[in-house]
């Protein structure tokens, strides 16, 4: 495991007890470790790293959360993976989380460009993964995060061997408005100097969303825990988008989607798309796998949004379609 190097970018490793955040019903896996990186242009990236505690080996998977989710929300997941014989990297995003907010209100879900999340992404493999994780490396990616993972994905050609896109966001369910005129009209609003105000869904409300009319999961339990969670940590909350945010993730959504570049996209993937998905359109997304060679599809019938904080019916559909995807090597943890 790299440790601190004199003279570097490098932050020192820390330990759980400071590093992350608990609630009784969300421990963090044991045996985490994690710490700050640095992005290309000096912003400050929190992330973790959590070992296999089974054998064979298979690989470790890099996590990708969405817009206004971080490690914490996770750490479920992670146990169920590392429980399977992987090890697990995962960061938070720039301006949510643990990581460095972008605006003075750092409550504002904020980014100038998708493609700063690529590069953020790029850092954590190079600085962090490539040096302290053994592979091979797969990808799991949720919503926004599979919409950076895609963006992304002609570079990771030669590093990640599956990805496993959960629901990405493409466009917004329900919209009258393709993704194409969302950036026309938000272009023309931050040009006009609005881009850090909030688009439609405004700030959060620190309560949160009541679980009865919440488009997100199915399963009460999981949906008071990460409620429970941002209540007791605030500071790892994200409210509403901003209109620069939904103007960079319109702008992302268009490049991925043009047909040249699903052409050019190497990497074999699972898509999967929630069937009572209310946030993100399904159909759309349902286009662009039929569209990428090296794509698969598979839809969950009556999952919401977030699959991986779903009732079980749901949620183990999922983590057995990503152990069957992505066989990793018979080696065994050292």
């Amino acid at each position: 495991m790299l440790d601190l190097i004199p003279g570097s970018e490098f932050e020192p490793k820390r330990q759980m007890t400071d590093l992350f955040h608990e609630i009784p019903g969300n421990p963090a896996p044991e045996r985490g470790t994690g710490g700050d990186f640095t992005a290309h242009d000096g912003k400050r990236l929190r992330y973790g790293l959590f070992p296999a505690t089974s054998q064979p080996f298979k690989g470790t998977v890099i996590l990708l959360n969405g817009r206004n989710e971080c490690i914490e929300k996770y750490f479920e997941t992670i146990r169920d993976l590392t429980a399977r014989g992987h090890a697990v990297a995962t960061f938070d995003w720039r301006g949510q989380g643990a990581s460095e907010r972008l605006l003075p209100d750092g409550h504002r879900g904020y980014v100038k460009s998708f493609e700063q999340y690529v590069r953020d992404l790029e850092a954590f493999f190079e600085q962090i993964v490539l040096p302290d994780c053994r592979g091979p490396f797969f990808m799991l990616a949720h919503s926004s995060g599979a919409l950076i993972a895609l963006l992304a994905a002609p570079a990771m050609a030669n590093r990640i061997q599956r990805m496993v896109l959960v629901a990405p966001f493409l466009s917004v369910f329900g919209s009258p408005l393709s993704m194409t005129a969302i950036k026309r009209i938000t272009t023309l609003l931050c040009w006009l100097g609005f881009g850090r105000f909030y688009a439609a869904w405004g700030p959060r409300p620190r309560e949160g969303t009541p679980f009865e009319t919440n488009k997100l999961t199915s399963d009460e339990r999981r949906y008071r825990r990460n409620i429970q969670l941002y209540e007791t940590y605030p500071e790892l909350s994200v409210g509403g988008p901003t209109i620069a945010w939904l103007r960079a993730a319109a702008k992302a959504s268009e490049t991925v989607s043009d047909p040249a570049f699903t052409a050019a996209l190497k990497v074999p993937m699972l898509i999967v798309t929630a069937g009572a998905d209310q946030v993100v359109s399904v159909g759309d997304v349902e286009q662009l796998a039929a569209c990428t060679r090296a794509a698969s599809l598979l839809t969950i019938d009556g999952a919401r949004h977030e699959i991986l904080q779903e009732v079980d019916l749901y949620r183990e559909q999922l983590l057995a379609a990503f152990e069957a995807f992505v066989p990793g090597s018979a080696e065994t943890v050292a």
